[in-house]
């Protein structure tokens, strides 16, 4: 009978190797060419994880060289039509205009708990091997994994999503699209709010807002970098760049107006304006912004506070190419550009996006 099995598959007379089997399945149930061929069955079906399942089990209960062999090339050809869908797929997720643009693909954390069960889907999903999958996947706060076209990392992220991985994607242009307003100074604080500000223009103007309107805060520390003169192991004078300080920065979100309130330390007038730092002229610098922090957290005691800028940089910072296409609006005096300034600028528009 199971040669009649064979020669129906050789046919694509599948409603007969289906009767047959039924019957097969009855007699000889353990039977590896039954199983071989329930497998074909599944394939030809387009049911193809039920077809994989039985491939990869008789490669693991089964000696015969023939079988082995054959299912070998059955699970090799399932491989080659799930790659030709997915570049398909890909082809036409990027084929518009918009889907070729430059984007970048995050993954949001996952417990520790978690990674084992999904690091599997991972792999699969990006066809790297579980262990490599289980380091990719975050357990602290967003990763950037991926840049690109922004349609085919829609592609990935969806597929992602479904196997219950979450994640985000997002272009560049969408991020730029953001205004950004320096904030000097507050001349006003009652349900409105008053700013002295510098437009991307560097036109300096005033924004008044109602403190509803803020829908998060972003705070990051940005390195300070100077050259200094060391000694080297040979006793010699050399010279190298070293962080020497951090500029504090928090941005406010005001996505119904689609702008980021940007304040820095370096930056703040604590003299201008309503007081905020009682005896600002003598205080450090890190005293005043302490009580500017303070004084934010005031007005704004249910806003989200987002903290995790540092390790997200530090998953992005090698990426110069995609860095440099992000316009940081961030003003510190830099000797040399440094991927820091672009990196805070694109952790807090992802914040702002994932807003509206």
């Amino acid at each position: 009978m199971l040669e009649q099995v064979a020669t129906a598959f050789e046919r694509k007379d599948y409603s007969t190797a289906a009767r047959l089997l039924k019957q097969l399945l009855k007699e000889s149930p353990e039977n590896p060419w039954v199983q071989f061929y329930v497998g074909r069955l599944h394939e030809v079906s387009g049911k193809r994880q039920n077809a994989e399942r039985i491939y990869r089990q008789l490669l693991r209960d089964t000696t015969n060289t023939k079988i082995l062999m054959q299912a070998r090339q059955s699970l090799q050809r399932l491989q080659d039509i799930e790659q030709e869908e997915k570049q398909r797929a890909i082809a036409k997720a990027t084929s518009e205009p918009n889907n070729a643009e430059l984007g970048i693909l995050v993954l949001e954390p996952i417990s520790n708990e978690l990674k084992g069960k999904v690091a599997k889907k991972f792999s699969q999903i990006m066809q790297i091997d579980a262990y490599t999958a289980r380091l990719v996947l975050p357990s602290r706060s967003w990763k950037l994994y991926r840049t690109g076209q922004v349609g085919e990392l829609k592609y990935y992220g969806q597929q992602l999503q479904q196997a219950g991985i979450s994640c985000f994607w997002a272009t560049i242009a969408e991020i730029q699209k953001i205004q950004v307003f320096q904030v000097k100074h507050f001349v006003e604080s009652g349900t409105h709010a008053t700013v002295v500000c510098r437009n991307q223009a560097n036109q300096i103007g005033s924004l008044t807002f109602e403190w509803s309107e803020v829908k998060a805060q972003v705070v990051g520390l940005l390195p300070i970098f100077e050259e200094v003169v060391d000694v080297d192991a040979r006793r010699k004078l050399i010279r190298k760049t070293q962080t020497q300080d951090y500029a504090q920065f928090c941005d406010l979100h005001l996505p119904s107006r689609h702008c980021i309130l940007r304040l820095y330390d370096g930056g703040y007038e604590f003299q201008q304006g309503i007081e905020i730092a009682p005896q600002a002229s003598k205080n450090t610098i890190r005293i005043n912004w302490n009580s500017l922090v303070d004084w934010l957290q005031q007005q704004l005691p249910q806003v989200q506070v987002w903290s995790d800028f540092t390790p997200f940089a530090e998953t992005i910072l090698d990426q110069t190419e995609m860095l440099g296409n992000i316009q940081s609006y961030i003003h510190l005096f830099r000797r040399e550009r440094t991927n820091w300034d672009p990196a805070f600028h694109l952790y807090s528009g992802l914040v702002f996006l994932q807003l509206t």
